[in-house]
């Protein structure tokens, strides 16, 4: 179902109904054109030293991290007034947004994302926690899309489904296309994916909106991956006291105090750090060498 400026309780009751809504209207061209521009530049190199960029975990994905601080309109989306409202009436007033994360999937024929629904709370609460995402097409999707089945949301436990598990719920599968700027709230204890074959490349980013009171899974934990959020500060001068709240602004729920992540590839780190480091002394030594021999130039000169 497509909402267009319809009223909060139409939107939240498509959602209590079969955990994904449309909605339109949230972004628009101006906004849509910063944000695709500035999650391009991020994209133009892998994330390295100080040099900013995405991240590769996989052959398929880039991901694209601290979303928040790339555009002022990236936090103007995830504090929309009419996300707002629906949110606080879904999850309950003391919601916050606990995430910002984006991808650009490269095209591939791969099946490399199956059906799931996600697993974030701690598995050993008696009832599954509610969860909402806001996705956002920066791209046209006519492929790859996100892929949803409907009324699989309601106290669904984390797992994942093959083809033939899914089969029967076939009339209940929804396939989110859209043009750039798209936008889409989802309960995600809902079964989805991402859709196979990838065509063109696609860009997506997602706002994970849930109460940070709730336990998480022990391996988010361990990983930081709900830290609080990092932001940009040249875009925070008109925030509401409800803005700053929804931010996390003063929430040490999650925080962990002198946080260190392992390293994921530690001879690889070890390797190309010693290489960066002999060519940052190289380069030092060339510049100082070119410094003594001006210095020399000009004493001649004077004499």
């Amino acid at each position: 179902m497509t909402v267009a400026a319809a009223s909060r309780n139409s939107v939240v009751e498509t959602l209590e109904r079969d955990g994904l809504v449309l909605v339109d209207g949230l972004v628009s061209p101006q906004a849509l054109k910063a944000m695709h521009e500035a999650f391009s530049r991020v994209l133009s190199h892998l994330n390295w030293n100080v040099t900013r960029g995405y991240h590769k975990s996989d052959n398929h994905r880039r991901m694209v991290e601290d979303i928040l601080t790339l555009d002022p309109a990236f936090q103007e989306l995830a504090l929309h007034s009419r996300v707002r409202e629906v949110l606080a009436a879904y999850l309950g007033p003391d919601y916050t947004l606990t995430e910002v994360k984006g991808w650009e999937t490269v095209a591939s024929r791969t099946d490399f994302h199956g059906w799931h629904n996600d697993a974030w709370y701690d598995h050993s609460l008696s009832e599954v926690p509610r969860e909402v995402k806001l996705g956002l097409y920066l791209t046209d999707v006519d492929s790859g899309q996100f892929t949803y089945i409907k009324g699989t949301h309601v106290n669904n436990r984390h797992g994942h489904w093959n083809e033939n598990q899914v089969r029967p719920l076939a009339d209940r599968i929804v396939e989110v296309k859209g043009k750039a700027g798209s936008t889409f709230l989802f309960d995600t204890a809902g079964i989805h994916r991402q859709s196979a074959p990838v065509l063109s490349p696609r860009r997506a980013v997602f706002f994970n909106y849930h109460d940070p009171r709730i336990p998480l899974q022990a391996i988010d934990v361990k990983a930081y991956r709900y830290h609080p959020l990092v932001l940009n500060a040249a875009f925070l001068g008109d925030l509401s006291a409800e803005d700053r709240r929804v931010l996390g602004f003063g929430n040490q729920l999650t925080y962990q105090r002198s946080y260190q992540q392992e390293h994921r590839y530690r001879l690889l780190h070890a390797l190309f750090t010693g290489i960066l480091s002999l060519v940052i002394e190289a380069e030092n030594a060339i510049n100082t060498g070119k410094t003594a021999w001006r210095y020399a130039l000009r004493k001649l000169r004077n004499q």
